[in-house]
C-alpha cells in the first residue's frame, strides 16, 4: 500500500490500531504523555518523508516509532523513567495498590537499561513479540536482539537484588 499525500492510509491504521500504538509508545516512553509525544512524532517522521511505504504501514510506523525510543529521543531526563509501566491482569483481581507499586519498581530499575534493551525488553516481552519480529522493527540481527534480552533481563535481577536499590525493591513488598 503507497503512503498518499493526505495521510488517509495513516488515519485507517490510527483508527485500527491507534490504541495498541498508544500503548507501545507508553511503553517505550514511560509516562502517557511522553508516549504520546513520541507517538506524534513518529507519525510526523512517517508523513514528512518523501519515500513511499510499500507493503505494511504498520510496521513502517512501529520501526520508526522504535528506533526514535532506542535512538534517544528526547533524552532531557525521560530515560530515566521509562518502560514497562503496565503489567498483565492475573485472573483474579490484586490489589491496586500492589500492581502500581510493582510497575513503579519496574520502571524505575528499567531506567538503569540502555535505550535498546528496554526496546527489546519491551517488544519481547511487553507485546511479546517473536525475536525476528523484534529483530525486523529494530533493524538489528536476532542475536543482537537475544543478547540484549539476556543482558538487559540479568541487569534487571541484578538491580532486584542490590542491595543499593533496596529502597526501590521494598517499595513492591
Amino acid at each position: 500500500m503507497a503512503r498518499d499525500r493526505s495521510g488517509a492510509d495513516l488515519e485507517k491504521l490510527l483508527a485500527d490500531r491507534g490504541r495498541q500504538l498508544m500503548g507501545s509508545a507508553i511503553a517505550l516512553a514511560g509516562s502517557r504523555q511522553d508516549g504520546e509525544d513520541l507517538l506524534q512524532a513518529a507519525l510526523e517522521r512517517v508523513l514528512r518523508k518523501p519515500r513511499r511505504v510499500d507493503a505494511d504501514v504498520e510496521g513502517y510506523l512501529r520501526r520508526v516509532l522504535y528506533n526514535l525510543a532506542t535512538d534517544g529521543w528526547r533524552r532531557g531526563g525521560t530515560w530515566r523513567r521509562k518502560l514497562l509501566p503496565v503489567l498483565r491482569a492475573a485472573e483474579t483481581a490484586p490489589d491496586e495498590t500492589k500492581v502500581i507499586d510493582l510497575r513503579d519498581t519496574l520502571v524505575r530499575l528499567l531506567s538503569h537499561l540502555p535505550p535498546r534493551q528496554r526496546a527489546v525488553i519491551v517488544l519481547r516481552y511487553w507485546e511479546q513479540r517473536t525475536e525476528a519480529e523484534t529483530a525486523a522493527l529494530l533493524g538489528c540481527s536476532e542475536g543482537t536482539v537475544k543478547s540484549a534480552a539476556s543482558r538487559g533481563l540479568q541487569r534487571l535481577r541484578e538491580l532486584a537484588v542490590s542491595p543499593a536499590n533496596s529502597e526501590v525493591t521494598e517499595k513492591s513488598s
